[in-house]
């Protein structure tokens, strides 16, 4: 039974019955999470594919890079690298994003298809495509995909709760997030009817890292340093920091929110230094401060409490603005 609430209102573009007529209409759908995939974007993808295979429906979820070692499992015959799987898919979907920068070079098939939709949660996102669906007060995009396969009728199996489960999971910090509703409970509670297993998956997901992982953790960990009274954490992480390790660049997944779990620190924030030069920046915050609206200003977008933005400048330029901006911030109380 769909779990609908009044935050519904909050949500932008088109009604969950419109988003799930528009896929039962398609013949063929491809599903495009981000890039830099992580739990919700590709376990919101795999668990509509499924559903609409299920459905009877051509599905395929389009990747261009290599799924993180975390989630890996949660691809279950459903991702593909090949941008000719379906040579004129009749819908494509963006899948817990809203801009095609997100999708690199998989953006001319996503533009390809007949229609096109967003399902997304993140408040910076807004309607673009023929369809859209924006609830900013899910907790997940996977909480909104869970609605959708209710509203399909296909039913749910072991593999569609666990996908969902990994979006939940992981974009809700293990449910310690501040975006974690009664919602978020319900539905994962509902998923246990399925076979969901919780303790498997959190040691597939949490307690299977590699030890290039850890090393370049410790390295990043290193750096850290405490600014604005305390209430800051930066930290950053170079190519050779990362070639040193032998580790990979999703490895730096995590990272940032050990950094917030510093007592006293209301602002994490990883400076990562990309392979093409460019400055990636991630911040997340506890209780107060907006990170989706300080990114926003500086060209990126996420959650409120977890977002981020690319920059051109060199590492210490842009950890230097940061930390001027950051203590500014903080003195004017937020």
């Amino acid at each position: 039974m769909a779990m609908n609430s009044d935050r519904a209102i909050q949500a932008r573009g088109n009604t969950l019955g419109e988003i799930a007529a528009a896929m039962q209409a398609a013949g063929s759908v491809l599903l495009f999470p981000h890039s830099s995939m992580d739990g919700d974007t590709l376990g919101s993808s795999v668990a509509l594919c499924l559903a609409l295979r299920k459905a009877g429906k051509e599905a395929f979820v389009v990747i261009d890079e290599e799924i993180p070692d975390m989630i890996n499992f949660v691809d279950y015959g459903c991702c593909t690298r090949s941008l000719e799987m379906i040579a004129e898919p009749e819908l494509c979907v963006c899948v817990d994003c809203g801009e095609l920068h997100r999708l690199n070079d998989r953006g001319a098939l996503f533009k390809s298809g007949k229609s096109r939709m967003c399902i997304d949660h993140h408040v910076s996102t807004m309607p673009a495509f023929e369809w859209n669906y924006i609830d900013p007060a899910a907790s997940a995009t996977a909480e909104i995909v869970y609605d959708i396969v209710t509203l399909l009728g296909t039913g749910f199996d072991r593999q569609i709760s666990e996908a969902i489960y990994a979006g939940i999971v992981t974009d809700t910090g293990k449910f310690q997030y501040s975006n974690t509703t009664q919602k978020t409970h319900i539905i994962t509670a509902s998923l246990y009817e399925y076979g969901l297993v919780p303790s498997e998956l959190s040691i597939k997901i949490y307690q299977s890292v590699s030890r290039e992982k850890m090393m370049l953790e410790a390295s990043i960990i290193s750096t850290m340093e405490l600014v604005a009274g305390g209430k800051v954490a930066v930290a950053s992480m170079t190519q050779k920091m990362l070639k040193d390790s032998g580790a990979k660049p999703d490895d730096t997944d995590g990272v940032v929110e050990r950094l917030r779990n510093v007592r006293g620190v209301e602002v994490a924030v990883l400076v990562r230094e990309r392979r093409d030069g460019r400055i990636k920046v991630s911040l997340r915050s506890k209780q107060s401060v907006d990170v989706a609206a300080f990114s926003a200003a500086r060209g990126g977008g996420g959650h409120v409490r977890a977002a981020g933005y690319t920059a051109d400048s060199s590492l210490e330029e842009v950890k230097a603005g940061l930390i001027a901006d950051l203590e500014a911030l903080i003195a004017a109380g937020y």
